[in-house]
């Protein structure tokens, strides 16, 4: 099991998200320096050293899913407007909108999920797992691992790339950063449905 600590301290090395980091210690067996070399090779590490420059740039895209009863609204951030401009920034943007679209994210970020709604879901999951019978010795790793089950199915960043499960949206993005050469920064959206109250999430770094 890879602990907390090893997941921070890669973290601060390399300013990797914490989901990369951990997925790196797991494929490298718990090595940080193997680790560290697994999230260079990935462009991940890469596209984390921009990570601090500033991204005063950028388009808002509008979606409208067919039949004009889904719409989304996304603010995309990047340093200039030469990167905006380009056919790989607008593609991700266009893919995160459609994404936003189908899957319906709360936040960008876990840390940006709501404590209640956090505390509520981890009370069930606790409680689900004392009454199948599950050891107590266990009941934090199997609830923790429900967490990021939740985290996955309503982190934008975390969830998994509708066009291709294999990768998540945090993911794609790095990719688009490694390949741009610009920090990149997904801000803010709203996604209306017809006849529903619109979800939208506030600025977000």
């Amino acid at each position: 099991m890879i602990s907390a600590s090893v997941v921070k301290e890669l973290r601060a090395k390399t300013g990797a998200g914490m989901m990369d980091c951990k997925r790196a210690l797991e494929a490298t067996h718990g090595d940080l320096d193997t680790a560290i070399d697994y999230l260079r090779k990935s462009g991940i590490a890469k596209a984390a050293t921009k990570a601090d420059r500033n991204a005063n740039d950028g388009i808002v895209f509008s979606y409208i899913h067919p039949g004009s009863k889904l719409g989304v609204l996304v603010e995309v951030n990047c340093e200039t407007d030469f990167v905006a401009n380009t056919d790989n920034f607008q593609r991700f943007v266009k893919d995160l909108a459609m994404h936003i679209a189908a899957t319906s994210p709360s936040v960008i970020h876990r840390e940006e999920m709501l404590t209640e709604v956090v505390e509520r879901e981890k009370d069930i999951f606790i409680e689900q797992t004392r009454q199948s019978g599950k050891p107590e010795n266990i009941l934090e790793k199997i609830v923790n691992g429900r967490m990021d089950k939740f985290y996955a199915e309503n982190v934008l960043l975390e969830q998994a790339f509708v066009k291709d499960p294999h990768k998540s949206i945090e993911e794609y993005l790095k990719e688009t950063i490694s390949i741009l050469g610009e920090n990149i920064i997904i801000s803010r959206f709203v996604r209306f449905q017809l006849g529903e109250e619109s979800r939208k999430n506030g600025s977000s770094t």
